[in-house]
């Protein structure tokens, strides 16, 4: 009798990919990346286990929001003392702080755990095109779709 393969965390092989998120859109690759981190395109997916890979997201400032999101997205934030409402539009959150901006949308797609925070520790965005992680030799990952 065969029984379900599940994935230990120790057998777990990780690879790294490099995502280019210039001209593309910021949910259709949130949700790609998020799935590259989950591990959801690996036969051995177990969703009790992190095994998903590492992604290196590069040109975050280039990314694209359609519609009128760059004005009526809004960001919000509270320092818990009264009156500590901050709210900041998508178009500042780009301009400002793009990498912040792409891993709110990863992170919003993660579960929202103790497993969904160690696989959040696997992203790395940066704005521009340089990156410090050239020594794992990422591969590069073609966007589905």
């Amino acid at each position: 009798m065969r029984t379900t393969y599940m994935a230990k965390p120790l057998e777990v092989e990780r690879k790294w990919y490099i995502v280019d998120a210039e001209g593309q859109t910021l949910g259709r690759l949130a949700s790609e990346v998020a799935s590259i981190l989950r591990g959801k395109l690996k036969p051995e997916f177990t969703p009790h286990v992190d095994t998903g890979d590492f992604v290196v997201v590069i040109n975050a400032d280039k990314i694209k929001l359609t519609g009128n999101k760059l004005q009526d997205k809004k960001y919000y934030s509270h320092s818990l003392y009264p009156g500590g409402l901050k709210v900041t539009s998508a178009g500042d959150m780009l301009k400002n702080k793009p990498a912040r901006m792409f891993e709110l949308a990863v992170k919003g797609m993660l579960p929202k755990n103790s497993l969904g925070r160690q696989m959040f520790t696997k992203l790395k965005v940066y704005a521009g095109t340089d990156h410090p992680h050239a020594a794992q030799k990422p591969e590069a990952w073609q966007i589905r779709g």
